[in-house]
């Protein structure tokens, strides 16, 4: 089965100057198209062992400082980061025929900025975070539930703190590149790479 893609063309010129600006222009777009997860991200990382490995998460912030996404720091994810201090991003979005594809070194992001956030998920989140040991074995689910039903109980009635195993990460971009589908498979490329001046500008054949 193949998609013809009929959509309008990138025009360079129209582009902005740096990715962050970029990338916020076309996340609205996709938003406003109502994507099935705008937010979606393929998280790509590779262990110690030389493993590659994705995974989809969810973008919880993007600006010039890099992409945010929060985790458990005891995953497979969070591991083979640390390890390498580097990582890869995919976004697609079908409805409008287009990928973007971020590579950076990453970092954690402050505790402040982890606190701020946990605090805004929801009560169920918040106690699944602390039920989890993220990337474990696990006997049967029914072990999970049990774990579930203590931290509910332990925090009856009060507040759920962030556990100190949970937080954000920031990727700091590299490289990125947005990815417009065109007919006959001869889709447009255009590629940022961060230099000591900025940002340089180039285009990639499909």
């Amino acid at each position: 089965m193949r998609t013809e893609y009929e959509a309008e063309g990138i025009d360079p010129d129209a582009f902005a100057d740096d990715p962050a600006s970029q990338f916020a222009a076309w996340f609205a777009e996709a938003v406003e198209t109502e994507e099935a997860e705008p937010y979606a991200m393929v998280v790509s990382t590779v262990d110690a062992a030389g493993r590659p490995r994705g995974r989809n998460v969810l973008l919880r912030g993007a600006d010039a400082d890099g992409f945010v996404f929060f985790t458990n720091y005891g995953s497979d994810k969070a591991t083979a980061m640390e390890h390498t201090g580097v990582a890869a991003l995919t976004f697609h979005w079908h409805r409008l025929h287009r990928q973007v594809h971020v590579e950076g070194t990453v970092e954690r992001v402050s505790a402040a900025e982890s606190d701020d956030y946990f605090a805004k998920r929801p009560r169920e989140s918040q106690l699944g975070a602390w039920a989890s040991v993220q990337s474990s074995e696990l006997p049967n689910r029914a072990a999970l539930i049990d774990r579930l039903m203590e931290v509910t109980a332990e925090f009856d009635g009060g507040p759920v703190p962030r556990p100190d195993f949970w937080g954000g990460f920031r990727v700091r971009p590299d490289r990125v590149e947005f990815w417009q589908g065109q007919p006959s498979r001869l889709h447009d490329r255009l590629r940022y790479d961060r230099t000591a001046d900025g940002w340089r500008r180039v285009l990639l054949s499909p």
